[in-house]
């Protein structure tokens, strides 16, 4: 049995609302504050991870 990993979004605010995005299928609506020591978050519901677009690395930089 193979499980999907959780899905990584790439967001541009701090506070991000999650809902599962299954519609009547996912979770209660939670909201959730990126810490911008680590720039990510993880929702506790369906482990969907939230990374601030300052955390990201545009290919070719760096």
């Amino acid at each position: 049995m193979t499980f999907e990993p959780p899905e990584t979004k790439i967001v541009d605010r701090w506070r991000v609302a999650c809902d599962g995005g299954e519609g009547a299928l996912g979770h209660p609506r939670v909201w959730l504050q990126i810490p911008r020591d680590t720039g990510w978050v993880e929702c506790g519901y369906c482990d969907a991870k939230y990374v601030h677009r300052d955390f990201t690395e545009a290919p070719g930089e760096g």
